[in-house]
């Protein structure tokens, strides 16, 4: 199987037209730029209202399934996402109604969407980076009232964890017999 050749860049914009290098594994993407790189997904250029729209403007980029079009196995790096539209009304939690024999009301109007390519790249540890909204926790702990928009900006940011994953411990119907400690064994 081909791996994905993920392009090297400072941004996603310069990934998409113009990368430095291209790289499956990060120390060969490590390797080609000379200094540490991060693997990263953004989103770039106009917003789409339709996905048909964005399939047309990024032919050849992306897997069009109208036309069974997809790129080479190791250009797969783009993908078309759809974000609820900037301003859109966000939906209000409903109440159950249990009324005319049914539990919950008519869901309410789905809000506006827009399709956005996403490009994901080797990003060079030292290009500038878009400024990053606080994680919740630490806005909290700050205890400094925050505006609407740096709210909205950490609602928007995905989660990160606080530190690196622990290795998987063992289950609790498992255990590791005397005689030999580096094995787990199911346990009735």
């Amino acid at each position: 199987m081909t791996a994905i050749l993920y392009p090297l860049a400072a941004n996603a914009e310069q990934a998409l037209s113009r990368p430095l290098a291209r790289a499956a594994r990060e120390a060969e993407a490590r390797r080609r730029a000379g200094e540490a790189v991060a693997f990263t997904t953004d989103p770039v250029g106009p917003a789409f209202a339709t996905r048909e729209a964005a399939l047309d403007a990024y032919r050849g980029r992306v897997e069009d399934e109208r036309t069974g079009a997809a790129p080479e196995p190791e250009d797969r790096y783009c993908r078309l996402i759809e974000q609820v539209a900037e301003g859109a009304p966000r939906p209000k939690p409903v109440e159950p109604s249990f009324a005319d024999g049914r539990r919950w009301p008519d869901p309410p109007a789905a809000p506006r969407t827009i399709w956005r390519l996403s490009v994901s790249y080797w990003r060079i540890a030292s290009a500038e980076r878009p400024l990053d909204a606080p994680q919740a926790r630490q806005a909290r702990r700050a205890g400094q009232p925050l505006d609407p928009d740096t709210l909205r900006a950490i609602a928007r940011q995905p989660l990160r964890p606080t530190k690196p994953q622990q290795p998987l411990d063992i289950g609790l119907f498992e255990t590791r017999p005397p005689e030999a400690p580096h094995i787990v064994m199911p346990d009735e």
